[in-house]
């Protein structure tokens, strides 16, 4: 069955919940990269360096494993849709607070605030699309899902592309309460997870009990998705700033290589994300990795804007095409009793690990007189060999059947 026609096999039900996950989760990153936009201009008005504000993603990244533990342990309680809801609220309302910053303590702690309500997004979102489409179907709708966080970076360029000039860096983040309005939606449109509904019936154990049961396989996720965290954060967070700083480039020229290569991550999710149904969710998330790893000097240091975009656009083609695997494996990978947590809690703790990206970058670049794009390109291709690495020796649980036999399985056992 191709990825379209299991897409047109959805039923309306199903529909609802993958546009909602897909809102929420593109919302979030749009609200999250307003941010990398506008790191220079914070420090100018606040009379100090880039360095200095980028704490900013450092907290958001390290608070959002808070939250997916917050967040995913509410929804293994209290189900999937109503702590979605309370968590885009959450969000939308520190991202409009922190427009308000009158210095930057303030502002960063507004931003370890939005942080926990981000981190909870995935995780949840992740678990309701997962356990409510059919199987043949999740390799297309992770792609779709994860395609949200380039859709929300894509956003977030167009909008500073266009609006910035005009609005400042306070109206961005006025802008990024938008999201709160897709409460409504969810509140109509979408429906608990018939997983969760089977379990809540059933009874379930506590989360610690089931994750002293998967050790090896918890660990291995954590690093994983430290890995994968270094290789989107390495490739993104800087990168406008690299563009503003060290080649010199207005917001209107930064903004259109940022459009063009969210364009390149939504179309390699998709793309990826399909192509791991077919020859399996380790193979696919390999194969982008590696070819990233030739990409990234043109990524770094092409002459000119033309080319840069033309590297841009295929490094996060590569980068987000691994990411696009990342929901349905981590949620085929989960015990079914914590689905909730489990994936959204590995991802945000391998964010912590990893949340020190920009800091280190920003530092790694004043140290050699302000050359951003050897510590994007360093960072890059390490990470992209990890990443292979990591998931090829790992664990597949391909197309299992949530809420059977199968899927309490022991998680020690790979399925290639």
């Amino acid at each position: 069955m191709s990825a379209l026609e299991s897409l047109r096999r959805l039923t309306p039900q199903q529909r609802n919940t993958v546009i909602a996950s897909y809102l929420g989760w593109t919302l979030d990153a749009f609200d999250f990269f307003i941010l990398v936009f506008v790191l220079k201009y914070i420090a100018e008005e606040f009379h100090t360096d880039v360095p200095a504000v980028s704490v900013a993603i450092f907290l958001t990244l390290a608070m959002r494993a808070l939250g997916a533990l917050v967040f995913g342990l509410a929804a293994d309680r209290y189900g999937r849709r109503i702590t979605l809801m309370a968590d885009v609220l959450l969000y939308s309302l520190f991202e409009f607070l922190t427009g308000f910053s009158t210095g930057l303590t303030m502002f960063l702690v507004l931003r370890a605030l939005y942080g926990i309500a981000m981190g909870g997004e995935w995780g949840v979102g992740a678990s309701l699309v997962m356990e409510t489409v059919p199987e043949e179907s999740r390799g297309i709708v992770s792609g779709i899902l994860q395609a949200g966080y380039p859709s929300g970076y894509l956003i977030a360029s167009i909008v500073f592309f266009l609006l910035f000039p005009v609005i400042g860096w306070r109206g961005m983040f006025f802008v990024g309460a938008v999201p709160a309005l897709l409460v409504l939606y969810i509140r109509r449109n979408v429906e608990e997870s018939p997983a969760f509904l089977k379990r809540q019936a059933e009874g379930r154990r506590p989360f610690l009990t089931v994750l002293r049961e998967n050790i090896p396989l918890f660990i291995w996720a954590v690093l994983l998705m430290t890995a994968f965290n270094f290789f989107s954060h390495g490739t993104q967070d800087i990168y406008p700033t690299f563009l503003e700083t060290q080649r010199n480039y207005s917001s209107y020229t930064v903004g259109a290589i940022a459009i063009v290569y969210n364009i390149g991550a939504i179309c390699g999710g998709l793309f990826f994300g399909a192509l791991s149904q077919r020859i399996g969710r380790r193979r696919a998330i390999v194969i982008a990795a590696l070819i990233a790893v030739p990409v990234a000097p043109l990524w770094a240091y092409a002459p000119g804007s033309v080319l840069l975009a033309i590297g841009a656009f295929l490094m996060q083609f590569f980068v987000q095409g691994a990411w696009g695997i990342v929901p349905v494996h981590l949620n085929e990978l989960s015990p079914d009793e914590v689905r909730g947590t489990f994936p959204g809690f590995a991802y945000q703790l391998g964010n912590l690990l990893a949340s020190g990206n920009a800091t280190l970058q920003a530092g790694l670049a004043a140290r050699w007189d302000g050359d951003y794009a050897y510590a994007l390109l360093i960072v890059a291709a390490v990470v992209a060999l990890i990443v292979a690495a990591l998931a090829g020796f790992g664990y597949e649980k391909k197309d299992v059947r949530f809420g059977t036999e199968e899927a309490e399985e022991p998680h020690g056992a790979m399925r290639i």
